[in-house]
This record gives C-alpha cells, sequence and structure tokens, in this order.
C-alpha cells in the first residue's frame, strides 16, 4: 500500500508541475501577444500619421496650383476685358465718323435746300 500512496504521491506532485508549467507558458504566450500588439498598433499609428502628412502635401499642392489657375483666368478676362475695350472704342470712332459724316451731308443738303427755297421765294 505504500508503493500506492508513493505512486499516488509522485502522480499529484506530477500534475502539480506539469499545471505550473502549463501556466507560465500562457503567461509567456499572452505577454508575446501583447507585446506584438503593442508594436503593430506603434507601426499603424506611425503609418497613420504619415499618410495623413501626405495627404496635407498634396492638399496644399492642390491649392496652389488651383491658385495658379484662378490667376491664368483672371489674366485671360482681364486681356478679353481689355481688348473688348479697344474694339468698342474702335466701333465707336467710326460711328462717331460716320454720324459725323452723315451730319455734314444733311447739313450741305439742308444748306442747298434752304438756297433753292430763297432763291424760290425771291422769284
Amino acid at each position: 500500500m505504500r508503493e500506492k500512496l508513493t505512486l499516488a504521491a509522485l502522480v499529484l506532485a506530477l500534475a502539480a508541475f506539469v499545471s505550473a508549467q502549463v501556466g507560465e507558458d500562457v503567461k509567456k504566450t499572452t505577454e508575446d501577444t501583447g507585446h506584438a500588439t503593442k508594436q503593430a498598433a506603434k507601426k499603424t499609428g506611425h503609418a497613420t500619421k504619415k499618410a495623413a502628412h501626405k495627404t496635407g502635401e498634396a492638399t496644399e499642392t492642390a491649392a496652389k496650383d488651383t491658385e495658379k489657375g484662378a490667376k491664368k483666368v483672371g489674366e485671360g478676362t482681364e486681356k478679353g476685358a481689355k481688348k473688348t475695350g479697344e474694339a468698342t472704342e474702335g466701333a465707336a470712332k467710326k460711328t462717331g465718323h460716320a454720324l459725323k459724316k452723315g451730319t455734314k451731308a444733311v447739313g450741305h443738303d439742308t444748306k442747298k435746300a434752304a438756297e433753292k427755297t430763297e432763291d424760290t421765294v425771291k422769284k
């Protein structure tokens, strides 16, 4: 019977040792998982920060390009307005010249008609 008790004590001691060993393995695995998770979180945070920085740079570049485009549109509009003004001025000069010529002709014809009327009245 003594052998049975010794064998039982040996089995219990072995079970306690195996249980302790499993506990250590679980603890180490948990620590390793925690460390890996922390490293992954750091890398993700770094990548997110880098992406945000690049997005900011791209937005800044797009804003500068938009500003350049708007400036070119403004310059084109200014040139168009200047040409329109010049064309309007030219048309106004031509219209004024035509009116002057027409008025002069009308005045000349009116003078002739008045002279004829005067001649007719004198007779």
